[in-house]
């Protein structure tokens, strides 16, 4: 048996999430891609995903893993897949790694985008979220960046997530403006559940004034929880970019 890294994206507004679910008619990610390679390689492959993208959270760059005989002829299977799986799942790639390496576990950083326009367009429906209002870039930027300082996000950590460690450690967290559209852009090494969405919303509380820069920072500092009613939603949310380490790779000896 070989082990296999697939890349693929997907628009994640038809589906329940990633992980596949035991209710029976329950549409997801993972469920569909399973579904596809056992139409194509006669078998019951299961995979393991990169993380567990929440209802209509999106992929740019999502790795997934699967182990089976070695394969021949890589691109004639991707081809094929792509044309089993629906039009809002796409397959990039498929290589071979070393036997022991994990699709979640062996993941070093993580870049996410949330992405919001402030003036309604009916061509931006599932994968933007619109906001009625027009936050201050200044004050997005200087909330965002504060959160490079810290590395406990019980802050921003659902309750009952299930969590070992709170810990995340972040290396980029900055808004940019595109005419208007505003896009939040966040790496790390590690996510908790719920966290970019509500510190998106944190964002927004503060550049339009219904909370303080030093509520944030003493909430940081406190550990104490933001309320999940500033949470987002799932819509703009997009997994953008997932790194390994080379020493995953499998050579042929």
């Amino acid at each position: 048996m070989a082990r296999y890294f697939i890349r693929l994206s997907y628009c994640g507004t038809a589906y329940n999430g990633w992980q596949s679910q035991p209710h029976k008619g329950t549409i997801t990610i993972q469920s569909t891609i399973e579904n596809a390679l056992h139409t194509y390689l006669r078998k019951d492959i299961p995979i393991t995903g990169c993380g567990r993208t929440d209802t209509g959270v999106h992929a740019k760059d999502y790795i997934a893993h699967f182990d089976f005989e070695p394969l021949d002829d890589i691109p004639t299977i991707i081809h094929r897949l792509n044309r089993v799986l629906p039009d809002d799942i796409a397959i990039h790639d498929i290589y071979r790694v070393k036997d022991d390496a994990h699709a979640r576990f062996n993941a070093i950083s993580r870049s996410y985008q949330y992405r919001l326009h402030t003036n309604k367009s009916p061509f931006k429906p599932y994968s933007y979220f619109y906001f009625y209002d027009t936050p201050d870039l200044s004050v997005l930027n200087q909330t965002a960046n504060l959160l490079l300082e810290y590395t406990d996000f019980t802050t921003f950590c659902k309750l009952h997530s299930g969590a070992k460690t709170m810990d995340c450690h972040l290396t980029e967290s900055a808004w940019i403006k595109n005419g208007e559209d505003y896009t939040y852009k966040v790496t790390s090494d590690r996510f908790l559940r719920g966290m970019i969405r509500l510190i998106v919303g944190m964002c927004l509380q503060v550049a339009r004034g219904k909370a303080s820069l030093e509520e944030v920072k003493n909430a940081l500092n406190n550990q104490d929880r933001l309320s999940q009613d500033w949470s987002v939603p799932a819509i703009g949310l997009m997994l953008c970019d997932i790194q390994y380490p080379d020493t995953i790779k499998w050579y042929e000896s």
